[in-house]
């Protein structure tokens, strides 16, 4: 049902659904979604949680990874998330948009907006994706003093710490500085770019806790599957770009064909119907919760089934 009607919402905050869902047994997958249609389209293939990516939602916007977003933009996308898919959404928080006082407003504005999780990581502005070269980052102590300040902002959201310190300090520096957030109270430890599966089960032996693994493309970590990270060690795995990468890829095949040949027609069976949209955003279900509009029926979709 649409969120309008309000109808099968889960009255448990958000926070503490999903932190149910990493309780539970096996590897809580969670792929990205880089907007409200995304996330309904991983609802509807059986996924019960959701990651908001800062990568993502800036490329989505035309913009680089380097903190340039702001936590309006940020919570924007995170109320409409949550509305239109009702799953429990880990939002990306960058490096907290400032200092502590910036990190608690944060943690309220996204609690407030429906978001089930924050994710918060140990850079300096401005921040790079957690996979490119000459990450800088801040004291340790700083960022635990952040993770405290979000840990008393906090209502239900559940504040997961994020480590790019693999890279500059090694796996022990990584191992060190997670200690230090988990015992500032992070929920969860996310170790950013790890380069292998020993530096994965090391890491797994070395903190106690839930610990979410990032399989990105392109990036320095090997291709693992869930079930690889749960041998690892980790609770849950994110998707965090993935969406976008093939969305961007089939649109750029959509505008070379409308160059190329001047209509849509070869890409037909590449799209989404018009009916299977409707079914994804529940078309019907706001029609029906207005008796004035008559149920809409769409038209033949132009293709042959096969």
């Amino acid at each position: 049902m649409t969120w309008l009607g309000n109808d099968g919402c889960d009255p448990m905050p958000a926070g503490e659904r999903l932190a149910g869902l990493w309780r539970g047994p096996g590897i809580l997958k969670i792929p990205g979604a880089h907007n409200a249609l995304a996330g309904l389209i991983a609802r509807r293939a059986g996924f019960k949680a959701l990651y908001l990516s800062g990568a993502a939602l800036s490329a989505s916007l035309g913009l680089a990874d380097l903190g340039i977003i702001g936590l309006d933009e940020l919570r924007l996308f995170t109320r409409t998330i949550v509305r239109a898919t009702g799953l429990p959404l880990v939002v990306d928080g960058d490096t907290g948009y400032g200092g502590i006082l910036n990190v608690m407003r944060m943690v309220r504005e996204l609690e407030d907006a429906g978001a089930a999780a924050v994710q918060i990581e140990d850079q300096i502005l401005p921040k790079k994706c957690g996979h490119l070269n000459d990450k800088r980052l801040i004291g340790g102590d700083e960022m635990a003093a952040k993770v405290a300040a979000a840990v008393r902002a906090r209502r239900h959201l559940r504040i997961i710490a994020r480590t790019d310190a693999a890279a500059s300090e090694g796996l022990d520096g990584a191992i060190a500085r997670a200690r230090i957030y988990r015992a500032a109270g992070a929920d969860a430890i996310f170790p950013e770019a790890l380069t292998s599966a020993r530096m994965f089960r090391d890491f797994a032996r070395a903190i106690e806790g839930p610990l979410l693994a990032n399989m990105t493309e392109f990036g320095r970590t090997p291709y693992f599957t869930a079930a690889e990270f749960e041998s690892f060690g980790f609770k849950m795995v994110i998707w965090p770009v993935s969406s976008l990468r093939v969305e961007g890829a089939a649109v750029r095949e959509l505008y070379e064909t409308l160059m190329r040949d001047g209509s849509a027609a070869a890409m037909l069976d590449r799209m989404q119907t018009r009916a299977e949209l409707y079914e994804t955003i529940g078309y019907n279900e706001y029609e029906a919760l207005d008796a004035s509009i008559a149920m809409s029926v769409p038209p033949p979709d132009g293709r042959e089934r096969k």
